[in-house]
This record gives C-alpha cells, sequence and structure tokens, in this order.
C-alpha cells in the first residue's frame, strides 16, 4: 500500500515531468478519494512545489528540484569559478575547513594550491578527488552513503563523526535561497549532514551564484540568522542584499 508521503513524493515527480497533474487522474491512479488528492495539492503548495490551479496544480518553476551535479557545472560556471577563488582566498593558513558538496564549492578545491597546512572536511567525493593530489592538504571524508546525482555523501555515520571536530569554515552550497526561510535543499539526507556542519562550524559561509535566490525547497538547512557570510554576484536581488546585510550577514559580491 502506498503511503501518504510516497503518494505525494509521486505526485510531485509526476507534476514535474509533464508540468501539471490533474486531481481526477490522481484519484483514480491511487484509489483515493478527490478530498485525498486536494489535500496532498496543498500539502505541496504550501511547501512551495506546485500552484493550484482549477482541477489540479501546476509545477511551480521557482521551486528548486534536485539536478545531477554535471547539469549544474554547466550553469554559470565563470560566476562560479570567481566565487571557488574569491572564497578560498578567505582561508588562513593552518584553517581547518569543512567545504560542502556542490558545483561552486567545488571551485574552492580548484584555488588552494598556494595555501598551507590546510585540513578539508567535505561530504563531497569530487571534492576529495580534487584536493587529494594536493600536498598541501589533509583530506577527510565524512563516510555515509553515496548520492548519485550530486556525489555526495549523507548519512548518520557522517553526521556523528562531525560531533567530534571543530572547524573554523564551513563554506556551504545553496539550492534554494530565500531571505525569510534561509538555505534549503530538496535531500532530506543531504539537509541533514549540512545541519550538523553548521554546528561543527565557528563561521559559516554560504556560496551561490544569485540564480538560486528566490528559491525553496523541501528540506531546510539553516536559517539567514546562522549565516555569517554570503558571498555570491551581482545578480543578487537589492532587496536581500538590504535585507540579509541588516540581519548582521557580510555579503561579499565578487564581479
Amino acid at each position: 500500500m502506498t503511503t501518504t508521503a510516497q503518494r505525494r513524493e509521486a505526485i510531485l515527480a509526476h507534476i514535474q515531468t509533464h508540468q501539471k497533474g490533474e486531481v481526477n487522474l490522481f484519484a483514480q491512479q491511487y484509489n483515493v478519494s478527490e478530498v485525498t488528492i486536494r489535500n496532498d495539492l496543498n500539502y505541496l503548495e504550501k511547501k512551495g512545489c506546485v500552484t493550484r490551479c482549477y482541477g489540479g496544480a501546476l509545477l511551480n518553476s521557482s521551486f528548486t528540484f534536485d539536478q545531477p551535479l554535471f547539469d549544474k557545472k554547466q550553469l554559470n560556471n565563470e560566476v562560479k569559478a570567481k566565487i571557488g577563488n574569491y572564497a578560498a582566498s578567505l582561508i588562513p593558513n593552518g584553517s581547518k575547513v569543512i567545504i560542502d558538496s556542490g558545483s561552486t564549492t567545488e571551485q574552492i578545491a580548484y584555488h588552494l594550491q598556494n595555501k598551507s597546512n590546510i585540513t578539508v572536511m567535505t561530504n563531497a567525493i569530487n571534492v576529495a578527488y580534487h584536493l587529494a593530489s594536493q600536498d598541501n592538504v589533509e583530506v577527510m571524508v565524512t563516510g555515509g552513503v553515496m548520492r548519485k546525482n550530486s556525489y555526495s555523501l549523507y548519512g548518520s555515520r557522517g553526521e556523528d563523526l562531525l560531533t567530534s571536530f571543530h572547524f573554523d569554515l564551513l563554506f556551504i552550497g545553496v539550492d534554494g535561497f530565500d531571505a525569510q526561510s534561509g538555505i534549503t535543499t530538496p535531500h532530506k539526507g543531504e539537509a541533514s549532514i549540512n545541519r550538523a556542519m553548521v554546528k561543527a562550524a565557528q563561521k559559516v559561509v554560504a556560496v551561490t551564484d544569485s540564480s538560486k535566490f528566490d528559491r525553496q525547497s523541501f528540506c531546510l538547512i539553516a536559517r539567514p540568522n546562522q549565516i555569517d557570510m554570503l558571498i555570491t554576484d551581482s545578480g543578487i536581488p537589492p532587496q536581500y542584499a538590504s535585507e540579509l546585510i541588516s540581519l548582521g550577514i557580510d555579503v561579499r559580491i565578487v564581479d
């Protein structure tokens, strides 16, 4: 028997594929009442995934869905490289750093050659790979289950490992950034290990290109007041920059 959570996930997958979905068709497919399906769609709308319309729902284009890392790397490459380079410049020699998974955080790993005595913990297989050949960097991997879409690791073992250490800096990637909600991601396991990273770091630095603003996803990583610094590009909406600065966040624009 399909659970409510499984049905809602399947309904969302259908709407994501077809851009819309109809109440009567879902009711027939899952052998439940139309009232139940309306409740499902109302739930998905509250989460920001869909927009309700007569007879069903439409995909909310501003909602952030899970994308393969390869696809993410094709978007805004030059800006991400600038952000990664700037983020790396903030790391003092001798630092203990967490680098989260993602296409922007990956760029940080490309710019650590001139640093010395750096320790990096990461949940990203691609980041660990890039750093493995650098003698100046000691690499620690969180462990756990690998997400094939993102080459990232998640799970309780990685979360438990993070509680054993204290890091100077966390560079955290962003799938969606909303001025009120904060940083979100589509994957529950990813969000959980990211929250453990936030707790383990003295300073939290969010790195993202401006396309991620005004976007939300299912799982909360950090509220805006948990972020110390944001590194982004000049495409950030002016009201976002002003609001985040008013919250005490150090906003750095790299282009």
